[in-house]
């Protein structure tokens, strides 16, 4: 199909081709369905789809079903006869196994490059989030973040948020003369809430070489569009952490990428599996960023395709952007079920042929309810659609293909070697410990006065010479008994004690780094 991506085919007997239009593709989409119902197929082939039309794709693989799209498939596969009869009954002539160019991307760096990005470029908000943080505990975040820019202290990774942190509870009292109240209690929260996401793996996202957009948006010297495959299994262990970080991608693609109005077809497409882990207790001003996201980022040229079980799961007014739409079938046992079943029925345009709301709950595996944009954009009418088979292996690749397609990809050692620059904790460490030798020197400066005058005063009593002193040891009247405490601790200050709450506060901070 000229412009389009082959979908599957349409109809009563499934004769006519369904497809997605390239031009209406950065109006973004939806792929839903019950569990087992085939949306990893169908995220598989639209990505297929896209890549042949030379437009570069992001999906992250939740099962590690998707590495199959970087081999061919096979006509060992038991499944081989079943995908030549659906070609023939579908009208796909020209159906044949093929593998695309893929790139692996790993937060861990296991499976893939490791994926990074610095906790400046990532933001107080989506850190809060990321973290669970209260009102109070994200205005402390907000101030360290603007003491950061104020100050020179680049974040790059998780110990420089942790030094500027404990900085910001040391110098509290000026601070909250400024910004407001600074607690100790509210920053301890914060602190345990970074150990936290540094036992889960955050720390691996945080740090440099960050990504470059630029790599996520590559062609193939065949002209065919990289698909780049996040591999998300072990990530989900930490939901939170994964859908923060897709959410960080998206943004960074909206503020950085240039406007370009409608192209003929996309400058990326992003697909964002799992799409209810964002909106899941997500507050407001959150599901407000993505909202204007979507809205904003088409006209970047990136289209945004999420999937998830329920379009329930999708907040209204960002399902409202939602134009090209694969419903595959929805389970309706309960009263609720029910409900949310009519409630997705209603958003589709109704075909005179078919009761829709039925559809949706009898198309079978490898079957969907599909609405494709139109011309001016328009929604098509609903058709149930017999999803063509994937032309790349079904299922996961061998350990071995994956490493030997991460060692020869464009990007290969671009990432894999962490860097740490001078940044926010080594400047601390240096002011910590220039505080620790000016205390030393001033207390070896003490120490060393003190022996002069005790010479002196024995020289003077042995020429016979009497010493006699303006004032004795003994407290004057007018002094009070806070005036001589305070003497007291200002004494002790510059001794020996005074060093070492001093090396306490500022260098016990940069011990065993």
């Amino acid at each position: 199909m000229e412009n389009k991506v082959f979908l599957g085919g349409g109809g009563e007997d499934y004769g006519t081709k369904q497809g997605l239009t390239l031009k209406y593709a950065n109006r973004h989409g939806l792929v839903a369905g019950a569990t087992g119902t085939g949306k990893t197929v169908t995220l598989q082939i639209l990505a297929e789809g896209f890549s042949k039309a030379g437009v570069p794709v992001f999906l992250s693989d939740v099962k590690g079903d998707l590495s199959g799209l970087g081999a061919a498939g096979s006509e060992d596969f038991k499944l081989h006869q079943t995908f030549t009869d659906r070609a023939a009954k579908i009208g796909f002539d020209d159906y044949s196994y093929e593998s695309f160019p893929v790139t692996f991307w790993d937060l861990f760096g296991e499976q893939g490059h490791p994926v990074r990005t610095t906790v400046s470029e990532m933001g107080p908000l989506l850190l809060s989030r990321l973290m669970d943080l209260t009102e109070a505990q994200e205005g402390i975040l907000n101030i360290a973040f603007r003491l950061s820019d104020e100050q020179g202290l680049p974040l790059l990774d998780l110990k420089d948020l942790q030094a500027l942190l404990v900085w910001v509870g040391e110098n509290r009292q000026e601070l909250s003369l400024r910004y407001g109240t600074v607690s100790v209690s509210s920053i301890g929260a914060i602190q345990r809430r970074l150990l936290v996401l540094e036992n889960q793996g955050g720390a691996k996202l945080f740090g440099e070489p960050a990504l470059a957009l630029s790599d996520i948006m590559r062609t193939d010297t065949d002209g065919r569009g990289r698909i780049n495959i996040l591999a998300s299994d072990k990530l989900m262990g930490a939901p939170r952490l994964y859908a923060t970080f897709l959410l960080w991608l998206l943004s960074e693609l909206f503020e950085e990428l240039p406007e370009v109005g409608d192209p003929d077809k996309p400058k990326l497409v992003f697909f964002f599996d799992e799409a209810h882990l964002l909106f899941e207790d997500a507050p407001k001003a959150l599901v407000d960023k993505v909202e204007q996201v979507a809205r904003l980022i088409r006209s970047k040229g990136v289209g945004v395709y999420f999937i998830s079980q329920n379009p329930a799961d999708i907040p209204e007014d960002i399902l409202g952007q939602l134009g090209n739409r694969v419903q595959h079938a929805l389970r309706a046992f309960t009263a609720r079920d029910r409900k949310q079943l009519k409630l997705a029925a209603e958003t589709y345009r109704e075909n005179p042929r078919f009761s829709t709301e039925e559809a949706i709950r009898e198309v079978g595996v490898g079957e969907a309810v599909t609405s494709m944009l139109m011309k001016k954009g328009v929604p098509g009418i609903v058709e149930r659609t017999l999803i063509r088979p994937p032309s790349s292996q079904l299922g996961p690749i061998a350990p071995a293909l994956r490493k030997t397609l991460i060692d020869t990809s464009p990007i290969a050692g671009k990432y894999e070697a962490l860097q740490d620059r001078r940044s926010a904790y080594e400047i601390l460490k240096q002011r910590a410990e220039k505080a620790a030798a000016d205390a030393e020197t001033a207390e070896d400066r003490e120490e060393e006065m003190s022996t002069a005058e005790r010479e002196y005063t024995a020289g003077r009593r042995y020429s016979g010479t009497r010493v006699t002193r303006s004032t004795s040891r003994k407290t004057r009247r007018g002094d009070s008994f806070g005036e001589a405490m305070g003497k007291m601790v200002m004494k002790e200050l510059k001794g020996t004690t005074g060093r070492r709450i001093v090396r306490g506060i500022l260098g016990g901070l940069f011990k065993g780094r």
